[in-house]
């Protein structure tokens, strides 16, 4: 049914419609389904090359067996903010999916989620496997290499330990990395227009698109620097309407 938990058979023709190359969006509609839904679906089961029905299936329902417990604990501990534990927990796999389709291996993109989610925008290796119910080693690996892509960052915690940070100024440093990547194509680029023969198809191409990433690469790196204070700058309250309309 349209809103309850995708069947075998839903899976099934998902298989099918991956098979004959339609768009996420058809799939859907063809089941009655949100986007979202069979986005989220595919890429966490293999993406639109490697998902197959039956493991889908198969993993879901020991993922549904695993959370079972969690869940329970969950609706036992008040969250401080009055938020829904199965409604943030949707939201985390949500979030998973958008880092995912990004091009965010998986393991990388949950661990992201799982510190996007969390007030402090911190947690230490161990909190991490915890929340995600998974290897240490694993935690590990992603965060090493979130580092190295300044998606997130670390810093001393109690003891030997480290706590893995997502904070304000990643999305700057980040953003101002990935513009940069572009300056390596860019220089090589114009390279091949001189050893491919300007003029000619090859060395057009690579012009036009050097040409194309230096008006990208600047353009970013100035948007960039001016909207860096947007990143501290709290939002506005929401209006207080307590006091009622105002009487003349």
């Amino acid at each position: 049914m349209p809103g309850g938990r995708l069947t075998q058979q839903d899976r099934q023709q998902i298989a099918l419609g991956l098979a004959d190359g339609l768009a996420y969006a058809e799939i859907a509609r063809r089941l009655d389904r949100p986007t979202s839904t069979i986005t989220r679906e595919v890429m966490r089961n293999g993406g639109p090359t490697g998902y197959r029905a039956d493991l889908a299936h198969r993993a879901t329902e020991r993922r549904t067996h695993r959370r079972r417990p969690a869940a329970r604990d969950a609706a036992a501990v008040p969250d401080a903010h009055g938020r829904d534990a199965a409604a943030v927990r949707e939201y985390q796999e949500a979030l998973i999916t958008v880092f995912m389709t990004s091009g965010v291996p998986k393991m990388m993109a949950r661990v992201l989620s799982c510190l996007y989610v969390t007030d402090s925008g911190g947690l230490t290796a161990a909190e991490i496997a915890q929340n995600l119910q998974v290897s240490p080693a694993s935690v590990s690996k992603a965060v090493a290499t979130l580092e190295s892509l300044e998606l997130l960052r670390r810093e001393p915690a109690e003891g030997r330990r480290e706590r893995y940070l997502v904070d304000n100024d990643l999305w700057y440093r980040s953003m101002i990395r990935s513009a940069r990547d572009n300056e390596a194509f860019i220089e090589v680029a114009r390279q091949g227009v001189g050893i491919l023969g300007a003029g000619s198809p090859a060395a057009v191409r690579l012009e036009s698109a050097a040409r194309f990433l230096s008006f990208i690469h600047e353009n970013l790196i100035r948007a960039a620097e001016q909207a860096r204070e947007v990143l501290y700058t709290q939002p506005a309250p929401p209006p207080d309407d307590a006091a009622g309309p105002e009487r003349g």
